[in-house]
Formats: C-alpha cells, sequence, structure tokens
C-alpha cells in the first residue's frame, strides 16, 4: 500500500462527516497524513473565476468556503489528530474533481460517504461516490449512511445470517471478495495491508456454480474451512473443494508477506454479492476489486456495484494498479 495521505472528500453533509472521522481514524492507523479536501460551491468557483478574469488587485482575495471552514472547526475539537492535517478546496465537479486529486501524491486510499446534499435516502450510493468509486486512481472507501445496526434479514434462520453464514461471523474481520482466476493481486494486498494495521482476520469468500442435482446440498450453502483441513476428503462438494483449493494457491504469497495475519476462507454458490452484502453488517471493511474482467468499457463489475448498492458497512473498491483490465 502506498505511503500517501488519507483522503477524506466532504460536502458538509452528514453522510461525509461520518467518512471524515472514518478517514481520520484510517490516517491515525496507518500513520499517515489527512488531507481534507472538498469541492467549492458553484458561486465560490464563479467567483473565483471572475477574480482571475479580471486581474483586479481590489477585489478581495477570500471568498466564501463555509464547507471549509466547519471541518476545520469540526476537526479542532478532535481527540487525536495525523501529524499532518491538510486542506483543499478543489474547483470543477465532484467526480471529476476527485478523480483528479486521486491520483497526485499516490494518495492510501479516498474516503467518501454514499450520498451527500440533494440525495435520495431511499438509495445507499449517490451519483458522486458510484463515479468517483468507478474512476479513482486510488482504492476508494464509500461509508455508507445505512445504520450498522440494522435488523437481519427476514430470510436468515435463527442464529444465522441470509446467506446461511453464522450470525456475526464476519464481525470485525476484513472480508474480500476473490476469484481465484481474475481478481488481481492489488485487490487482495490491499484487504491484507488493512487487516495488518487492524490486527484482525482476512475472510476471503468466493463464488462457485452449483452443479445440477442434490449434490449441491452436501457442502452447504456456505463453508469456512481452515487450510489445514483442505485434504481429499473433506465433507465438500468437489466444485467447493477445487473453489478452495483455488483460493489457497492465490493467497499463499500473501500469508508469505502477512504471517500474523489471520486467514479465513469461504466459498458461496453462485454470486458472492449477496454473502460480500451480509458481511458489510459487522465486517469492518468489504473489498472488492472494480474492473470487470473482460469488457474495459465497464468500469465497475456487477459485484462491485451491487456491494456498494447494499452494503451496510464500509466498502473499498480497489482498482488494479498494475494491470488496468483488472477485475
Amino acid at each position: 500500500m502506498s505511503n500517501g495521505p488519507v483522503i477524506a472528500a466532504v460536502d458538509g453533509s452528514e453522510h461525509s462527516l461520518r467518512a471524515l472521522e472514518w478517514a481520520r481514524t484510517a490516517a491515525l492507523r496507518h500513520g499517515t497524513g489527512l488531507l481534507v479536501a472538498h469541492v467549492l460551491p458553484e458561486a465560490s468557483q464563479l467567483y473565483a473565476g471572475r477574480r482571475s478574469a479580471l486581474h483586479d488587485p481590489n477585489e478581495p482575495e477570500e471568498y466564501a468556503d463555509p464547507v471549509g471552514d466547519h471541518v476545520r472547526g469540526l476537526l479542532a475539537t478532535a481527540p487525536e489528530l495525523p501529524a499532518e492535517v491538510r486542506y483543499e478546496a478543489l474547483e470543477g465537479s465532484v467526480p471529476a474533481a476527485l478523480r483528479v486529486i486521486s491520483g497526485e501524491g499516490s494518495p492510501l486510499i479516498l474516503v467518501m460517504g454514499s450520498r451527500g446534499r440533494g440525495g435520495f435516502a431511499t438509495l445507499l450510493l449517490g451519483s458522486n461516490s458510484r463515479a468517483v468509486s468507478g474512476t479513482a486512481s486510488c482504492p476508494v472507501v464509500v461509508v455508507p449512511h445505512a445504520d450498522r445496526d440494522a435488523a437481519p434479514s427476514r430470510d436468515a434462520a435463527p442464529g444465522r445470517d441470509a446467506a446461511g453464514a453464522p450470525a456475526g461471523d464476519s464481525a470485525g474481520k476484513v472480508v474480500v471478495g476473490l476469484h481465484a482466476a481474475e481478481t488481481p493481486d492489488d485487490v487482495l494486498a490491499f484487504a491484507f495491508a488493512e487487516a495488518a494495521a487492524r490486527g484482525t482476520t482476512v475472510q476471503v469468500v468466493s463464488a462457485y456454480a452449483l452443479p445440477p442435482g442434490p449434490t449441491t446440498l452436501l457442502g452447504g450453502p456456505f463453508a469456512v474451512i481452515p487450510p489445514e483441513a483442505l485434504t481429499d476428503d473433506a465433507d465438500t462438494v468437489p466444485v467447493e473443494r477445487e473453489t478452495l483449493r483455488a483460493q489457497t494457491q492465490r493467497l499463499a504469497p500473501l500469508r508469505e508477506r502477512y504471517p500474523d495475519v489471520p486467514v479465513e476462507q469461504a466459498a458461496e454458490p453462485g454470486n458472492a454479492a449477496g454473502r460480500l452484502v451480509e458481511a458489510s453488517r459487522s465486517a469492518a471493511l468489504v473489498v472488492v476489486g472494480r474492473h470487470h474482467p473482460r469488457v474495459r468499457s465497464l468500469l465497475m463489475g456487477s459485484v462491485a456495484h451491487a456491494v456498494l448498492q447494499h452494503a451496510q458497512g464500509p466498502v473499498a473498491v480497489v482498482p488494479s494498479l498494475t494491470d488496468e483490465d483488472g477485475v
């Protein structure tokens, strides 16, 4: 992971201030700086442009920046701040401005709320957070407005979530979605580094296609199996067992790099999005890759989009930093 700052994108809304607090904590956890960025109101941008065009020395240099003033006041009362805190007022549209700043100075992550001013309460993901998470040059963490203690699904069995996993199974963990053949190493590396900084477990979730017939029930709807249990006689359907074996092979270099990070491996029949959304109820962070494996014009794959749209906890969308054709 980069040693650059954590960027907090704020607009003064309640959702962006939650993201600011998340970013402050992340900067402290990683021992890096905090850059608070916001896009100037349209009126302020027009004033700045007018003053620059007229070159009038009689025009005051300062212009109204209520968001910047408000955020400075809030951080002044924070219990602890990173060693370096900077503020930057941006011009242009929100997605364009944040896309530019995400490519400057190798930021660690860019953190933003799921929706800002003017968003619809029924939508978990606003247009700005969707656009930025799909185009930023660095990982983007979206902090949703949904309450973490939302009621469990009505379809969940007692003591289990809607995906069939034990309730609370992902509590406090970093959960990452993995397609063993397509997910770039950058996504896994981000998840392991985040877990190492938090001192918690990485839970790796992969999806597999259900084979036809009654054998689909042998492994259950969800399995969490330690690597030492992956023997030929493991009580799982063959496709599930092979999915877990492929996981093990992909995870080997990360286990070697982060020997102190506990790892859990999970295989989910069907689509991984539902399991990742359920995990977001209690996970410290859910990590997904951004790009679709084969359609270069599609900026975000269906799993990443579904998780962002429905997650009830923070979600990190990680681009491939070394291969633009990654998942």
